[in-house]
């Protein structure tokens, strides 16, 4: 089963496309894609998540078991920043160590839509409270990150307190865009998002196809770099989500029965931020060192989800 499993993952089109960027770059082939049209389309990608997430979450009840999954993320949210944090201050600035813990406590909108479409391809539906889950996971990993910064920091002062950390995290395009989304598609009726359907169904497996080559390029360019930097960093971006997501596969199991929710909260759990938690740094914490924690996040981190983490976690998920 985990064999047919991984094979299935590794010959997904949308995965391959992601290999077909990295590829590109170590030939110094010029395939790039226009940033224009690559936030284009991963603006429509979270559109369509957090639009058929509403649709979902419109037919269901919140009820005491999706309350609890909720829970478990948030509490998953703020866990994480802080054995991640504590693991990494002895051998790096305090400032990069926050970052770092903040980015891996926070989530990647990427990886889920990813997600989404392993599950679809293992008939495996999971509710769409879920799209509601990652949007409350996001904003507090930045905050416990940045408290952990100020309350071990050297600097006198930071450049924003915790409260602006906080409504910038709620007010990033990614998150507020797939919350309103949510939104929107839990008030339409089903006769009216009809007309959507098509943007959220048919073009999505494309769009997604386009937007991890562009993600496989801007990984194969970090990635080289990154690597000289030393394997410590990369060995903990590589060991640490199969950790986190591990943990909430298995703890999910106590409250939940359902196998897509499962799944997604650990991915939920195991990705890392490499948009919100950079936008929000960079003006909180200038001296964290992006070169650091995006190449972890984004050339590390969210490769091996896609390759052997989604296999990794289904298996977890139908063993236990």
């Amino acid at each position: 089963m985990s064999a047919e499993l991984l094979l299935n993952n590794l010959t997904n089109p949308a995965l391959l496309f992601f290999a077909l960027g990295i590829l590109a770059v170590q030939l110094n082939s010029d395939l790039e894609i226009p940033e224009t049209s690559s936030k284009f389309i991963s603006l429509c990608l979270l559109f369509a998540i957090g639009f058929k997430g509403g649709q979902e979450l419109s037919h269901s009840h919140l009820d005491g078991e999706i309350l609890s999954v909720m829970a478990l993320g948030v509490c998953f949210a703020c866990i994480v920043p802080f054995y991640t944090f504590f693991l990494l201050r002895r051998r790096m600035p305090v400032e990069n160590a926050g970052a770092i813990a903040a980015a891996y406590g926070s989530v990647s909108a990427v990886t889920f839509v990813t997600a989404a479409s392993f599950l679809e391809v293992q008939h495996e539906p999971f509710g769409g409270h879920m799209v509601a889950v990652m949007a409350l996971m996001e904003a507090p990993a930045i905050v416990v990150g940045m408290m952990l910064i100020r309350s071990f920091s050297t600097e006198e002062h930071l450049n924003m307190g915790v409260r602006q950390v906080a409504a910038h995290a709620l007010t990033n395009s990614s998150v507020l865009l797939i919350l309103g989304s949510l939104v929107i598609g839990f008030l339409a009726s089903e006769e009216q998002a009809q007309g959507i359907k098509p943007f959220t169904t048919d073009i999505f497996k494309g769009f997604l196809a386009i937007f991890l080559l562009d993600m496989g390029i801007s990984s194969g360019r970090k990635l080289k770099g990154f690597l000289e930097q030393g394997w410590y960093n990369t060995g903990f971006a590589m060991v640490a989500a199969p950790i986190n997501g591990s943990a909430a596969a298995l703890a999910s199991g106590l409250i939940t029965d359902s196998v897509g929710d499962r799944f997604m909260l650990s991915i939920l759990a195991a990705s890392a931020s490499y948009i919100a938690v950079p936008a929000a740094m960079k003006i909180a914490v200038p001296k964290a060192d992006p070169g650091l924690y995006i190449p972890m996040a984004l050339a590390v981190t969210f490769p091996f989800n896609i390759t052997l983490g989604f296999p990794l976690y289904l298996m977890l998920i139908l063993q236990s």
